[in-house]
This record gives structure tokens, sequence and C-alpha cells, in this order.
């Protein structure tokens, strides 16, 4: 089996995570600046086996797509363009940075070091990816 990459897109930072190649473990793997991501995902794609990206859905509350949603496409269209066996999925996140708040608390992280936004980040691709890994 392959892995699959877990992304919690932002304007700034997106944050990444992977599968283990049997797809059972979810674990962080980095934080990247927006604009550095491609280049990331370019280089990782072609050194790791995977087999599918799920990229975070952010919807406003009213069930509207976020204003950065077209920054999204156009990742999703390039990254078909350019590696067409690999599979690309959407994960509703809704709430995901909440959660992952609650989950930095709970593992007893100092309030300063939950104020790393990159921490944040981390912990919510790994929270978008084992939301999707539990509905398949």
């Amino acid at each position: 089996m392959s892995r699959i990459l877990g992304l919690d897109f932002g304007t700034k930072r997106t944050g990444i995570a992977t599968t283990d190649p049997l797809q059972i473990i979810v674990n962080p793997l980095d934080v990247v600046l927006t604009k550095d991501l491609y280049d990331f995902l370019d280089n990782y794609l072609k050194t790791e086996d995977v087999e599918k990206i799920v990229i975070g859905q952010p919807k406003q509350y009213n069930g509207s797509p976020v204003y950065f949603e077209k920054n999204i496409q156009e990742l999703i269209t390039k990254l078909k363009k350019d590696f067409p066996s690999i599979q690309i999925a959407r994960q509703d996140e809704c709430l995901s940075s909440f959660e992952a708040k609650d989950v930095l608390v709970k593992m007893g992280m100092k309030k300063k070091k939950r104020q790393d936004k990159s921490m944040l980040d981390k912990v919510s691709s790994v929270l978008i990816l084992q939301r999707y890994l539990n509905h398949i």
C-alpha cells in the first residue's frame, strides 16, 4: 500500500500529515509556508509512494466556501496535471482548529508553546486526515 497525505491548507502556512504505508497510523509530517507548498509536495511525491492527497475543505459558518478556496483549486489542478496517478480527495475541516487546540491542551502543552501556530497546523492536518480515514 501507499501513503496518504493530509493537508490543512492556509493562506500563510499549510500543515501536512501522512499515514504509514499501511494507512493505519497518522503522523504530523511538517508545516510549510503555503507559497512553498507545491515545491515541498513535488519533492515529497517524487521520493515517497503516495496514492492520495486529502485536502481540508474549509467553509464559512453559513456553509459557503472560504475566500482562498480558489487557491486550493489551483493547487488541485496543478497536482492533477503533474501527478495524474495520485488521487485528490477533500475532507470537511469544520472546527479542526478548535479541536487541535483542545488536543494540545490535553497533551499538557504550556500556553506559550500552544501559541506556536505551526503546532496547531500540524495537529489540524492530522485531524483532517484521521477524519478522512474514519470515513473510508
